[in-house]
């Protein structure tokens, strides 16, 4: 059984369970970031299926493995518990999060942002961030449509995580206008 969560934090999604490993209670977990190795440092973990219902687990300890990271949870101790564990996200709070190096931002602080033109235009608003091979791609959504704008220098000017907005310089044909 995992302990109710007691006080409310900001919760940041590290990873997903995806499936129970042995008969101690392993579980595997699908990083849901870049920077797998921040696993091996982990003493504690919020586990549930959203921030709202996640419960602190001590980590008891991380392996690294070529289909994910295998963690053993305190309190996990059999297959069967480990298995109604699958589907949840494991979550951290801000002392555990990683701290980006100036100029990169999360996925969670990007979505949500008001995207305005060069001159101050409202544009929409960020509703998702795709990752491609060649660079992110910001997926806006303007009065109903969607708009697509590469996450370059050369368009997303500017970005302010304390306003939630984002300055970027259109090209023409990126946004279609209105044909009425």
């Amino acid at each position: 059984m995992i302990p109710q969560r007691g006080t409310l934090t900001s919760l940041y999604a590290i990873g997903r369970v995806v499936k129970a490993f042995g008969i101690k209670g392993e579980v595997v977990v699908q990083p849901m970031t870049d920077s797998v190795s921040r696993f091996k440092k982990l003493k504690r973990v919020f586990v549930g299926l959203d921030e709202a219902g996640a419960r602190e687990v001590a980590v008891e300890f991380v392996r690294m493995g070529t289909r994910g990271v295998r963690i053993k949870l305190h309190s996990i101790e059999s297959r069967s518990a480990a298995e109604e564990c699958v589907g949840s996200l494991l979550f951290v709070d801000e002392a555990d999060r990683v701290h980006l190096p100036r100029g990169k931002y999360f996925v969670h602080d990007i979505i949500g942002m008001r995207v305005i033109s060069e001159v101050g235009e409202e544009i929409g608003v960020v509703k998702d961030v795709l990752k491609l091979p060649a660079n992110d791609v910001y997926v806006v959504e303007m009065n109903g449509r969607e708009g697509m704008i590469p996450a370059v220098k050369e368009f997303v000017r500017d970005i302010n995580v304390t306003t939630r907005t984002m300055r970027v310089r259109l090209i023409e044909g990126m946004i279609q206008e209105d044909e009425n």
